[in-house]
């Protein structure tokens, strides 16, 4: 199937972000990865002009499409599939847990600069423990930037400045895996990087078990803030009081002039409770 010379027929929009997928190896391996059983729905989000959506058809029970562009809707209306709801609408302006009654899967292809807004939406932030959203997502599969996959599944340990808020928020309610490189070649029209197949498989219960969730946001948020500076620096940028800070990293025995970036999930947790209870 040439998906290019049907791609090029489309007038694609800049400001939508919009880059059809058009490697048929790639759409092949989406619908394997995403594991999709005869009685599944699937939420696709940004399915374009439905090169995705027409393989998803075949497997689910239902596909539900959200997209914004009118033009590409008319192209999605012409599947003609009875197991096919198209919704036009914002993804981010939609409430995805009253879709339909039960859990479903997610495959997405989005405009990569609101990756880290539609991350937020699917799963929550760190402080939000009984998001709608996540409470019905089994799973998602998500086409993004190559360099934001490598954020999405870094640790402290990481090269370079991948480790960040990213990381948290997708790792704090997910298990996160790449699956594939994606050249950039694989898309109409070509974006300037190359992208990355990421799977999250949602948990029930976050990460860490922590007594504050919100103060838990607010160091991390913290410790980011200003990658040049030390820990000790980044909080005290932050609002926290001195003498706690101090106290807090000597008893945790983290040196005040280590980067946030070198401080794990768990140790960000450990610094959390230690000053909330100071």
């Amino acid at each position: 199937m040439n998906y290019f010379e049907r791609a090029k027929y489309f007038r694609t929009k800049k400001r939508l972000g919009q880059n059809f997928l058009i490697n048929g190896e790639v759409i092949q391996d989406i619908i394997e990865f995403a594991d999709i059983k005869t009685d599944d729905t699937i939420v696709e989000i940004g399915p374009g002009v439905g090169f995705v959506t027409e393989q998803l058809v075949k497997y689910a029970k239902k596909v539900i499409a959200i997209e914004l562009d009118e033009e590409a809707i008319r192209e999605l209306k012409k599947l003609n599939a009875p197991n096919l709801e198209i919704i036009h609408n914002d993804v981010l302006k939609t409430d995805l847990s009253t879709l339909t009654d039960g859990e479903f899967k997610v495959v997405a292809n989005i405009p990569y600069y609101i990756t880290s807004p539609i991350i937020a939406h699917l799963l929550g932030e760190i402080d939000d423990l009984n998001n709608k959203n996540r409470n019905k997502i089994k799973d998602i599969i998500l086409m993004v930037q190559e360099e934001v996959a490598l954020r999405m599944c870094a640790n402290e340990n990481s090269n370079g400045k991948q480790y960040g808020l990213l990381t948290i928020l997708s790792q704090f309610w997910a298990d996160v895996s790449i699956l594939r490189l994606v050249g950039r070649k694989s898309f109409f029209p070509a974006p300037k990087v190359n992208s990355a197949l990421v799977k999250l498989v949602v948990r029930k219960e976050p990460k860490l078990k922590l007594s504050d969730y919100t103060h838990f946001r607010k160091v991390i948020k913290a410790g980011f803030a200003q990658r040049r500076k030390n820990i000790k620096n980044c909080l005290l940028s932050g609002g926290f009081p001195k003498e706690n800070v101090t106290s807090a990293l000597e008893k945790l025995g983290i040196d005040p002039n280590t980067r946030g970036e070198k401080l794990s999930i768990e140790l960000f947790g450990k610094l959390s409770e230690t000053l909330g209870e100071m």
